[in-house]
């Protein structure tokens, strides 16, 4: 049998990630300078995984509502009402104000992504978002039928609202904001958030804020709370009075407390929309892990605040170092910073990155992220020997 005959078209068309070529090719190396890895280098909190392997020792392993544990969802709605002054109703569909925004649980950021996209796009329908971008964006806008449309924002790596505007259709559905970013850590201000907002308000276009680092954010790119001027947040659309109709967040656990592999997160937003992505969610993922999902309650209590200033001086390390040798745009927030390939050295990104594993240092090319080889990845949640080994071997090569 010829089973590549069988294959669907929708599979032949995506590539094998790049990011995964690269760790493919890392593993080839004897203890490379890994600064590759989207992962956070420290141990998940001893509360958390405490709380993990009680949920499973008093037996919450079975399948649980789709939507998520009703503890879990009041919990979310309560810190979204702090966070955000979003009123949310986290009762189920029947018991629940049909005004108000909704919560869900999901099988991580990605999996929220994907229900989102099921549910809103025909075949045909656009998706906008910025260039760089996270590199599941446009394979998941295809799979669902989407046209993917990448709004250039070299370079500084800022989805603006008079970019934005210029390439909206009559077939544009959802555009796609994600702040901090992948893979530049550019935080979005709360003026571009604003403008975006009502950008898409005034054009019936859903805007789908992906948050995954927002806890990652440092203090030079947060502002003040209009809930609470004494308290610093993260910028996000979702701030402005009555966002809620017509932004869709998404957030997750997997990055803030270094549990990516427990597939944890959650989106918040107009409750017709969540109710068709939990009716997805329920022939799909079926639901998020359920011993996870108790364990996230303890989650939300912990203090991330060192570890997050400990991520600020690794930032402050990459930009000071590597600003020397090329253009750098400093990251606000998420734990990536998008450098650019000195044209001085005439190599396309590409052709860096192998100059870089010849020198035992794996960073991904910035084609993985871009139409454009003029940059590379370079992550620093990473051990302080790869993250100082790598950058002196990075600078060296581009000097």
């Amino acid at each position: 049998m010829d089973m590549r005959a069988l294959l669907s078209q929708r599979t032949l068309g995506i590539n094998a990630s790049g990011i995964r070529k690269v760790f493919d090719l890392g593993a080839k190396l004897k203890d490379p300078f890994n600064l590759s890895i989207g992962q956070p280098d420290f141990p998940v909190p001893d509360p958390i995984k405490r709380a993990a392997i009680a949920a499973i020792e008093n037996n919450h392993n079975g399948y649980t509502v789709t939507q998520g544990i009703a503890p879990l969802r009041d919990r979310l709605a309560a810190h979204l009402k702090a966070d955000l002054g979003w009123d949310v109703d986290s009762r189920p569909a029947g018991a629940a104000d049909a005004q108000r925004p909704s919560v869900m649980v999901s099988s991580g950021t990605s999996g929220a992504l994907m229900l989102a996209f099921m549910a809103l796009l025909n075949p045909g329908d656009e998706v906008i978002f910025g260039d760089p971008y996270f590199v599941m964006y446009p394979h998941l806008t295809r799979l669902v039928g989407g046209v993917p449309v990448m709004c250039d924002t070299y370079p500084d790596f800022r989805l603006k609202a008079e970019r934005v505007e210029k390439l909206i259709t009559p077939r544009t559905k959802i555009v796609l904001l994600n702040t901090p970013s992948n893979p530049a850590g550019v935080v979005a201000s709360g003026k571009e958030c604003r403008e975006l907002w009502d950008l898409c308000r005034s054009r019936g276009i859903l805007l789908i804020s992906d948050e995954i680092y927002d806890e990652f954010t440092y203090d030079d790119a947060r502002e003040p709370s209009p809930l609470d001027p004494a308290k610093r947040v993260c910028p996000s659309p979702a701030r402005f009075g009555g966002a809620s109709e017509g932004v869709l967040v998404v957030r997750g656990f997997g990055k803030t407390y270094g549990v990516t592999g427990w597939r944890l997160g959650y989106a918040a937003g107009p409750r017709t929309l969540i109710e068709e992505m939990n009716k997805l969610q329920q022939y799909t993922f079926v639901c998020a892990p359920s011993p996870l999902q108790h364990a996230m309650s303890a989650a939300l209590d912990y203090d991330m605040r060192e570890h997050i200033a400990a991520y600020r001086g690794r930032r402050d390390a990459v930009v000071e170092r590597l600003g020397k040798v090329t253009e750098v745009v400093k990251p606000g927030g998420a734990f990536y910073a998008f450098p650019r390939v000195p044209e001085h050295l005439g190599l396309s990104d590409e052709q860096f990155i192998t100059r870089a594993l010849e020198r035992n240092v794996l960073v991904i090319p910035g084609s993985v992220f871009s139409r454009r080889g003029t940059h590379f990845r370079l992550s620093y949640a990473a051990s302080q020997r790869s993250l100082d080994g790598g950058l002196a071997v990075l600078a060296k090569l581009m000097s």
